[in-house]
């Protein structure tokens, strides 16, 4: 079973308005490259043109990296990215109730004996920072996990989606075109898992260096 409820996305304003302004340029551009067509022929036309076509993927790049940011939080020291509640609900089974920083609660019933979560991390170069992309991350999966080996490949598997459906997908993004390296200093992902037998609230942290889980302590009622 999965209760949820929709989380908002988080737009890059930098991002956006710098895109707005190669948008604008490519206009400008146009505008010039057909007034060159008319009266210097078709060298002065053609340099327009490519100015165009230089401006018009400079903002659609913008444009993908802002929409692939929606769902990251900025990360600019260790915090909690979620609080869970887990209350065993059977043998080798749980119930796991999620509450986000921004209100967002969403539960899933787990098996296994621990339970797993993992991120994604994205770390942007310093020449990004001063359009306010810094270090973010997004909580990708929740999963139950079993001890034993055997049973991690015998008995039934559970895992949920915790990130969001996007149109852009900058780790893929960055995957398909090597000239965002210089942009993008690194993606990876990080997971961590804690058992589950007991009911407890626990404290899902995600730093630079990745996630880790931290105990809050037996507590009554849902987070």
């Amino acid at each position: 079973m999965i209760l949820a409820s929709p989380e908002p996305g988080i737009i890059v304003d930098p991002l956006l308005l710098l895109g707005l302004l190669f948008a604008l340029l490519a206009l400008g551009f146009l505008w010039a490259g057909l007034r060159s067509f008319r009266e210097r022929g078709y060298l002065g036309g053609l340099v327009g043109t490519l100015a165009t076509l230089l401006f018009l993927a400079l903002a659609a790049l913008c444009a993908a990296i802002a929409a692939g940011m929606r769902g990251y939080r900025a990360l600019t020291r260790e915090e909690v990215a979620a609080v869970v509640r887990v209350r065993p609900t059977g043998p080798q089974s749980f119930r796991a109730a999620f509450r986000f920083p921004d209100g967002t609660r969403r539960t899933f019933d787990l098996a296994g004996d621990q339970i797993y979560v993992d991120a994604r991390i994205l770390k942007w170069k310093p020449i990004l920072n001063v359009l306010g992309l810094h270090t973010a991350y997004e909580l990708d999966r929740v999963g139950g996990r079993y001890r034993d080996l055997d049973e991690e490949r015998t008995r039934p598997r559970t895992v949920y989606s915790l990130g969001r459906d996007r149109s852009v997908d900058l780790f893929e993004l960055r995957k398909r075109l090597p000239f965002l390296a210089p942009l993008v200093d690194a993606t990876y992902g990080s997971g961590t898992f804690v058992a589950a037998r007991d009911t407890a609230t626990l404290e899902i942290r995600v730093s630079t260096s990745g996630l880790l889980v931290r105990t809050a302590g037996p507590q009554s009622g849902h987070p």
